[in-house]
């Protein structure tokens, strides 16, 4: 491949573009995981993430992809032969109810569209009638990476109450955390599931489960074969800032930088294309799904905006293959970088002869309006 000068743009939805501030904190010497400097790094770490999560109890972190923080939430709280319930809202609740099936749980699915959130009434009518509380949790995803679907989590926490059900709670936040409202706490979540490669702003590599009491309580009982992922030898080290195996000492100091940055910063795309999102409450913060019209390739669109562009879209997943491309807009990232970003998908769809409505024209206007000026409407 020729040289192409410039920047690459990175606009999947993760991993994502990694701030030069984490980069350098992230370039430098190792130390010693058993000395103070580490201890004291640890413990601050551990007090900066908390706010990210809204909680006030335990973050364990991992060194390892999201996938791992699944498999830690499910055998910390589960029993093999346990039922789960899940909602079958993209591709990685898809993957994530593989998981648990080969864990040995026995996962009972909520078949979804791919382009609406979990259902909060659907939920509270199977917990309703599991009188004899065979289901012991009920897992879904946040922000579905594939589709750009948002679930409303605090309205499923409130299904859960409504029907009296004792079922645990398990939500994965790995595209939503840091860059989309959540609350651990407010909203009753047990488990919390978190990766670093997204809103963290950090390379892949670290992977969180945030513990309420009722989890860790769970985990006490629980029968699931675990070692590695055993919440109570890392709740226990990690009370004096120590880890019971070698952590990502590096990442951890990116880490660091990244939820100074977060903090630093407070934590409080308009086509003529199709959103495959349908309610407009369930849009995703984090990234946006575009259907492309019947008899074009996403994936080929794709490819000749790489190679004209240099700019790198997310692919369709699963079902969605080919029938749609997905716009990371979460992480290091700033209104020019998007009007670049919404820029290089429209000379892309220009170069493919795909209609798209107004372009970037009313994206540009309303990034470019006072703050507090109204927002557009969905189109």
């Amino acid at each position: 491949m020729a040289h192409v000068s410039g920047v690459h743009f990175l606009q999947i939805p993760g991993p994502t573009n990694v701030p030069e501030r984490v980069l350098r904190a992230i370039d430098r010497a190792t130390i010693d995981h058993r000395g103070p400097t580490f201890a004291k790094l640890s413990l601050e770490v551990q007090e900066l993430i908390r706010p990210v999560f809204a909680t006030r109890g335990p973050v364990v972190i991992y060194p390892s992809s999201g996938t791992g923080a699944w498999e830690a939430a499910l055998v910390n709280t589960l029993s093999p032969g346990d039922r789960v319930l899940m909602a079958e809202t993209g591709w990685f609740a898809t993957l994530w109810s593989k998981l648990a099936t080969r864990l040995g749980l026995v996962v009972e699915i909520i078949p979804g569209d791919w382009r609406h959130g979990a259902d909060p009434d659907a939920l509270a009518q199977h917990l309703s009638a599991d009188t004899a509380h065979a289901i012991k949790a009920v897992a879904i995803v946040h922000n579905e990476t594939s589709t750009g679907v948002t679930s409303r989590v605090g309205e499923v926490r409130a299904a859960i109450d409504r029907a009296r059900h004792p079922a645990l709670f398990l939500v994965d936040t790995i595209s939503s955390l840091a860059s989309i409202d959540y609350r651990h706490d407010e909203w009753g979540v047990d488990v919390t599931v978190g990766g670093s490669q997204k809103g963290l702003m950090l390379p892949p590599g670290l992977a969180f489960n945030a513990v309420s009491e009722k989890a860790l309580a769970a985990s006490k009982t629980s029968t699931m074969p675990r070692s590695y992922w055993a919440w109570d030898e890392i709740v226990a080290a990690n009370r004096d800032g120590w880890f019971p195996y070698t952590p990502a000492t590096n990442l951890l100091y990116g880490l660091r930088e990244a939820l100074h940055m977060l903090h630093e910063e407070t934590l409080p795309a308009v086509w003529g294309l199709e959103i495959l999102a349908l309610d407009p409450r369930e849009y995703s913060n984090t990234l946006t799904a575009i259907v492309v019209p019947t008899g074009v390739d996403a994936d080929a669109l794709r490819a000749q905006i790489l190679e004209r562009f240099d700019m790198s879209l997310g692919t369709g997943l699963g079902k969605l293959k080919a029938k749609v491309f997905r716009i990371g807009h979460l992480g290091s990232f700033n209104d020019l970088m998007l009007a670049g970003t919404l820029c290089g998908v429209q000379m892309g769809l220009v170069l493919a002869g795909v209609p798209h409505g107004d372009g970037v024209s009313p994206a540009l206007e309303y990034l470019a309006a006072p703050a507090g000026a109204p927002a557009l409407a969905a189109v």
